[in-house]
């Protein structure tokens, strides 16, 4: 089974870094790396354009919104 590495940060804009997609994802403990799924990456859109579709973890839209658990850049994780 392959595993697909996480998702940086790096990468927002993009579904899986989204507070409106609804896949299986967590995010790493250092506050700024998304951690998929490999055997469920895709999530559906939850209140976006692309509502109740399923969406890759790449996918992007114009109406992104970033994920309320990433900490914003400088932040560290909780001590």
């Amino acid at each position: 089974m392959s595993t697909r590495p996480p998702m940086l940060v790096g990468e927002l804009r993009r579904c899986s870094t989204c507070n409106r997609w609804g896949g299986e994802r967590r995010i790493g403990d250092d506050g700024q790396t998304v951690h998929l799924n490999p055997a469920n990456p895709r999530g559906a859109c939850n209140e976006g354009p692309w509502h109740a579709s399923l969406r890759g973890p790449r996918n992007a839209c114009g109406q992104w919104l970033q994920w309320i658990e990433i900490k914003p850049q400088g932040e560290g994780p909780a001590s």
